[in-house]
């Protein structure tokens, strides 16, 4: 396999807290998932767990990014411009921040789930999950495509996961709209304002798709310089 030789001339690369970061990112909007079993099944107590237990990764991805942000090297010898970098990490610490803007007003809020609308909203947590977790999957090919210089045949396998990732992120839309359009057969029989409220909720997360497909966006940024 070519070897990029600025990897190994300049020391560390910056990629490997990168990943960690991305993986704390999704370990977060992984929580969703029980997050919203909860919810739906009006376990409190564990709601409020999964809860802090998402607020406290979203700290230490924060934690990270700082890191990074701090350590990341000014020369002129990084293998891909620090402005990419920077705005990648960027994209990724924002899908721990929705994952846990939604916890946080869900619980906030005690939301209550129509009947009708879980099974649909279930699979559609899901789906933004799964984009999130390409994501990871994509960035963790990262030092493999600086070793081989953004070329060649770990550059193909890169862009066919950003390909799988779009479709999760499009499959994610799709979801969204029969989600909303369920909660619309439901508003006459619900306080206003929880369906408001409700609303925002959906919204959110689409973003949690929509964010880990930028992740994807920016990879190909990276294959396309």
């Amino acid at each position: 396999m070519p070897t990029n030789p600025f990897v190994s001339l300049f020391g560390r690369s910056p990629i490997g807290p990168m990943q960690q970061h991305m993986a704390k990112a999704h370990e977060c909007a992984a929580q969703l998932l029980p997050f919203f079993q909860a919810v739906i099944n009006q376990e409190w107590p564990t709601v409020e767990q999964v809860q802090q237990n998402m607020v406290r990764l979203e700290r230490e991805a924060d934690t990270l990014k700082k890191s990074v942000r701090q350590h990341l090297p000014k020369s002129l010898f990084l293998p891909v411009p620090r402005s990419d970098l920077l705005e990648l990490l960027s994209v990724q610490d924002k899908i721990a921040n929705r994952a846990k803007d939604i916890a946080g007003l869900t619980l906030g809020r005690q939301m209550a789930i129509p009947e009708s609308l879980r099974p649909v909203i279930m699979t559609y947590v899901q789906r933004s999950v799964d984009a999130s977790a390409q994501a990871l999957k994509a960035m963790n090919e990262l030092d493999s495509l600086l070793e081989t210089g953004f070329s060649g045949r770990e550059a193909t396998r890169v862009e066919l996961m950003v390909e799988e990732l779009y479709d999760l992120e499009r499959d994610s839309d799709r979801l969204q709209i029969e989600v909303r359009r369920t909660l619309f057969t439901l508003e006459k029989d619900m306080p206003p304002v929880d369906v408001i409220f409700l609303y925002q909720i959906i919204d959110w997360i689409g973003d949690v798709a929509d964010r880990a497909q930028r992740v994807g966006n920016r990879l190909e940024q990276l294959l396309a310089r």
